[in-house]
C-alpha cells in the first residue's frame, strides 16, 4: 500500500495529525479522535521505504513540533536563542501537558523517522528537528529522574517515558550523521547538572533487578527504561569513562543470560499501551512479527551489551577475557534458536567482535557438512595457485550467485566449459577460474559462510575478506565484518534453501522425489514426468535426513536412481521438501480460516503431517515427527469432533502414541458416543483404547 498510493496516503494521514486545521481554539472529542487515529497511521513509519521522504517532504516535523508544544511559534530571534534557553523553552511546553493522550505516538513516530534517515540526511528546517531532539531529550531525562518512584498507577506515565526514551535511543544511533550527532550534543547538555548520578543510578537498578529479579509491571517499566538509559549513556564519549566495563558487563550478562532461560512474552504492546486497538488482537489471518521479537527485555539487554562491548572490549580484550566463554555460548545459542529479526543481529554483531561473523542456523549446520564433499559436487572453483574447490552450484546459486559464471544454461559435459572441467573430473557441470587478485584463504572462509551461513577470521583474514564480500554482494556479511551496528528493522538474511525449488535450483537438480500415486492431473515445466513429484538435489536430501543419506551413499541400485519415490501423498510430500530446504513445516490454516472449514475439510488439512509423523518414524526424521505431532495436537485441541478419524488414521499408521491422544480427547464423552452409535465406526481394539482412556479420565488421571 505505502508504495502503490505512497503520496497521497502521506498526505492525507498528515493533513489529518495537523491540529492547525482544526479552526477553533480548543479541538474537541470527536477531533482528538480523528488526531489519535492519524497518529496511528502514521506509525506507517516503522517501515523502511521512500514513504519517509514523503513524509519529511509534507512537514511532519513542524506538525509533531505543534502537537507537542501548544504555543511553540518560530521567531527569528529564536534561531539566536542560547540552548539554555531553548531548554527553558522545552520544559515549559512540555510541563504544560498538552495532548498528553498523543505523546507515546510521537515519540514513536520520531523514533521511527530517525531510524530510517539516511547518513547524508539534512533536512532544510533545522530548528523543527533541533527542537523535536529536544523535546524528546527532556522528556528521556524526565523518565530517568522519575524512573525511581514509578509503581501501578504510574502506567500511563511510564508508557510515555518509555516511547521518549526509545526515540532517544533511535535517534542518538540513527544512520544520519546530523541526527546522531545533535541528539548526542543535545542530551549531553541536558545531563550536565546531574548526568553522574542518574548514571549511577541506572548501573544500581540493574544490579538489583540481575539479584532479585523482580517481575512485575512496575518493575519491567523500570527495567526496560534503564537498560534503554544506560544504552544512549554509552553513546555519548563524555559518559564512557564513568562505566566500569566489566562490572555492567556481569550485571547485563546475567540479565540476558536470565531474560533467555526464563522468557516472558513482554511483547512491546505490553509496555506500550497505545499500540493497543481492538484490531491488534486480530492476527489469524495475517503475520505481524515484530523486529523486536516476543521479548523487548532481551533486546534492549543485548543493545546493551553490544555498545559495551563496542566500545570496551575492542579497546581492551582482557576486560571480556574472564566472560568470553560464558557470552560466546549464550550468544550463539540465541542466534540458532530465537526467530526475531532484532535479537539476532544484535547477537551476531557482539559476536562479530570475537571474530565469529554471521548467523547460525540449523540448516547451515547440515548444509555446512557438505562443504568440499566430492561425490554430490557439479561445480569446480580453480584458484590461481591451482587448487580445485568442489563445491555445489545449487548452494552457491542460492546463497551466493556472484561466485558462479554468467549464464543459467545446463552446461553439458561436452560444451566447451564441460570439456575444460572434464579434464579435471567427468561430475563438474561448471567450472570458474579466479585470478591473482583473488585471494585463495579468503575465497575458502567465505565458503564456510556460504554454506555454514558464518565464518571465523582473525582481524588479517577479515580485511582480505572484506572486498570479497562486497563484490559477491554478501552485505549482511560486509555489515559485520565492517562490525556496523544494525539499523532498527533490518532483516536478518534468508538462511533457508527454498530457491532451489525454483528456476534457480532446476538447473542443478540432479535427483526427483515422486510422490505417491493420485487421481491428481500433473504437468511439469522441467520434465515430461506425469506423476506428482518435485525436483529436488542430492546434496541437500544426503545432508538432511540420515535414512536419505545411506541410500544415496549404499551402493546399490537405489543409489544410482534419477527417482526416490516417496510413500506419502503430494501434499504430505511437499511439506516434506519444505521441512527439508527451509527446517520450517508449514502449518495448517488457522484462525478463522481454519474454524470456516467443515470437518472434512479439517481432516484433508490433517492427513499430509499424520502421513509424515508415520514417514518420518521411518526416514529417522525425529525433528519432523515431533513438529507434525504437535500440529495434529494442537488442531485436535480446537476440534475434538475430529478424534474419531485421527484415532482410525493413527492406528492405520501405528502411531500409538496419537492414538492414545485421540482416544483422550474422546474419553469425556465416552458415553455419549457408545450411546448415538458413533463408535460403530471402530473396531474393537479402538473401541476399548476409548473405553480405558475414560475410566483413567473418571478416575482422574486423564
Amino acid at each position: 500500500m505505502t508504495s502503490l498510493c505512497c503520496d497521497p496516503l502521506v498526505r492525507a494521514i498528515v493533513c489529518g495529525m495537523n491540529r492547525c486545521s482544526f479552526h477553533s481554539g480548543k479541538i474537541l472529542n470527536d477531533q482528538m479522535s480523528l488526531l489519535v487515529e492519524a497518529c496511528r497511521l502514521a506509525s506507517i513509519t516503522r517501515w523502511a521505504g521512500q514513504h519517509h521522504i514523503v513524509f519529511w517532504k509534507q512537514g511532519i516535523d513542524k506538525v509533531l513540533l505543534d502537537l507537542l508544544l501548544e504555543d511553540f511559534q518560530i521567531k527569528p530571534s529564536q534561531h539566536l536563542s542560547s540552548l539554555e534557553e531553548q531548554i527553558s523553552l522545552v520544559q515549559e511546553g512540555l510541563g504544560a501537558n498538552f495532548l498528553l493522550t498523543l505523546r507515546p505516538y510521537i515519540w514513536d513516530i520520531l523514533g521511527w523517522l530517525a531510524t530510517h534517515c539516511d547518513d547524508d540526511f539534512n533536512h532544510e528546517n533545522e530548528l523543527h528537528i533541533n527542537m523535536l531532539i529536544m523535546c524528546a531529550c527532556v522528556a528521556f531525562v524526565d523518565a530517568i529522574r522519575k524512573g525511581r518512584q514509578i509503581c501501578e498507577n504510574d502506567v500511563i506515565h511510564a508508557s510515555r517515558s518509555e516511547s521518549a526514551s526509545k526515540a532517544v535511543l533511535m535517534m542518538i544511533y540513527s544512520p544520519s550523521k546530523y541526527i546522531a550527532s545533535t541528539a548526542r550534543f543535545t542530551l549531553s547538555q541536558i545531563l550536565k547538572p546531574n548526568g553522574k548520578e542518574y548514571l549511577k543510578h541506572l548501573v544500581h537498578f540493574l544490579n538489583y533487578t540481575t539479584s532479585g529479579f523482580n517481575i512485575g509491571l512496575p518493575y519491567i517499566f523500570q527495567t526496560i527504561i534503564n537498560l534503554v538509559g544506560l544504552t544512549c549513556y554509552l553513546g555519548l564519549p563524555q559518559y564512557q569513562r564513568y562505566v566500569s566495563g566489566s562490572e555492567v558487563m556481569k550485571t547485563l550478562l546475567a540479565f540476558v543470560r536470565w531474560c533467555w532461560s526464563n522468557p516472558l512474552p513482554i511483547k512491546r504492546q505490553s509496555v506500550a499501551p497505545h499500540l493497543y486497538n481492538k484490531f491488534s488482537e486480530r492476527t489469524c489471518c495475517r503475520i505481524n512479527r515484530e523486529w523486536e521479537g516476543e521479548d523487548v527485555c532481551l533486546l534492549y539487554g543485548l543493545w546493551a551489551v553490544a555498545e559495551l562491548v563496542h566500545h570496551f572490549y575492542s579497546v581492551s580484550s582482557d576486560k571480556l577475557n574472564n566472560m568470553e566463554a560464558q557470552l560466546f555460548s549464550l550468544l550463539q545459542e540465541i542466534c540458532i534458536s530465537t526467530t526475531a529479526d532484532g535479537p539476532r543481529w544484535f547477537a551476531a554483531y557482539i559476536l562479530s567482535h570475537f571474530g565469529f561473523y554471521g548467523f547460525l542456523s540449523k540448516i547451515g549446520k547440515r548444509i555446512g557438512k557438505a562443504l568440499y564433499m566430492e561425490e554430490f559436487a557439479d561445480v569446480q572453483l580453480i584458484l590461481a595457485t591451482g587448487k580445485a574447490l568442489s563445491v555445489h552450484g545449487v548452494v552457491l546459486a542460492i546463497r551466493c550467485p556472484p561466485l558462479l559464471p554468467p549464464g543459467n544454461e545446463k552446461t553439458s559435459n561436452n560444451s566447451s566449459m564441460g570439456d575444460d572441467t572434464e579434464k579435471l573430473s567427468g561430475n563438474f557441470r561448471k567450472t570458474v577460474r579466479f585470478s591473482t587478485h583473488v585471494d585463495g584463504q579468503a575465497l575458502q572462509t567465505l565458503l564456510d559462510f556460504v554454506y555454514f551461513g558464518y565464518l571465523e577470521g582473525e582481524e588479517e583474514l577479515v580485511k582480505r575478506l572484506k572486498p570479497l564480500a562486497k563484490s559477491c554482494n554478501l552485505q549482511p556479511l560486509s555489515l559485520l565484518l565492517y562490525r556496523k551496528r544494525p539499523n532498527w528493522g533490518t532483516p536478518i538474511p534468508n538462511c533457508d534453501l527454498a530457491l532451489g525449488l525454483g528456476p534457480v535450483g532446476h538447473q542443478f537438480s540432479d535427483i526427483i522425489l515422486e510422490a505417491k500415486a493420485s487421481g491428481l492431473s500433473w504437468t511439469c515445466s522441467v520434465c515430461s514426468l506425469s506423476v506428482p513429484h518435485e525436483h529436488v538435489h542430492k546434496v541437500i536430501l544426503w545432508s538432511s535426513c540420515d535414512y536419505l543419506r545411506a541410500l544415496l551413499e549404499s551402493g546399490m541400485q537405489e543409489s544410482y536412481s534419477q527417482t526416490v519415490k516417496v510413500p506419502v501423498s503430494w501434499e504430505g510430500m511437499i511439506k516434506l521438501v519444505e521441512w527439508i530446504y527451509t527446517d520450517q513445516l508449514p502449518n495448517p490454516p488457522s484462525g478463522c480460516l481454519w474454524d470456516n472449514m467443515d470437518n472434512e475439510q479439517k481432516l484433508h488439512e490433517l492427513h499430509p503431517y499424520i502421513e509424515l509423523c508415520w514417514l518420518a518414524d521411518i526416514w529417522l526424521l525425529e525433528d519432523i515427527q515431533d513438529a507434525c505431532f504437535k500440529v495434529v495436537v494442537s488442531c485436535l485441541d480446537s476440534a475434538r469432533d475430529l478424534s474419531i478419524k485421527v484415532l482410525q488414521l493413527a492406528a492405520k499408521f501405528s502411531l500409538w502414541k496419537l492414538a492414545d491422544f485421540a482416544a483422550a480427547c474422546m474419553a469425556p464423552l465416552y458415553c455419549n458416543l457408545r450411546d448415538s452409535g458413533d463408535l460403530e465406526d471402530l473396531d474393537e481394539f479402538l473401541v476399548d483404547m476409548v473405553r480405558a482412556a475414560s475410566v483413567r479420565h473418571s478416575q482422574g488421571g486423564g
